[in-house]
This record gives structure tokens, sequence and C-alpha cells, in this order.
């Protein structure tokens, strides 16, 4: 029983990290690869939860084609 009492704690911690930690969607790491800055994609900055919803047109088409900009013509 005694034993319960820190396991249980431990392992509802660690699950809510690995929850966390993995749910990100895009990060700063998009842009430091393709040496662009983050608003090449998106339309403005706002909350993380946010930001996959405000993509324009480049970062729909990084998106969409396997997170390469590879062929990625502006509209101008």
């Amino acid at each position: 029983m005694r034993a319960l009492k820190l396991i249980l704690p431990a392992a509802l911690l660690m699950t809510g990290f690995l929850v966390c930690t993995t749910s990100s969607y895009g990060t700063q790491d998009y842009a430091k690869k393709e040496k662009k800055s983050c608003t090449f994609c998106h339309g403005k900055i706002e909350a993380k939860d946010a930001m996959p919803k405000n993509l324009n047109d480049a970062g729909n088409y990084y998106k969409t084609h396997d997170h390469k900009l590879d062929g990625y013509v502006p509209k101008k």
C-alpha cells in the first residue's frame, strides 16, 4: 500500500509530462531548418494552440508537402 502511494502519483506525473511534450506540432526547429521566420508560414504570431489555424499559403504548402518548401513559389 505504501508503494502504491508513491508509484501512482509518479506514474500520473510522468504520463502528463509525456502527453504535454509530444503534442507540439510546428516548432522553431522548422524555422531554423528552412532558414525562414515563423511569419513566413503563419499569418501572425499567436498562442501555441492557435498557430496551426493561422497558416498562410506557404504554411499550407509546407504542411501538405512532407514539411518541405521545395518547389514553393510565393504569390506576388
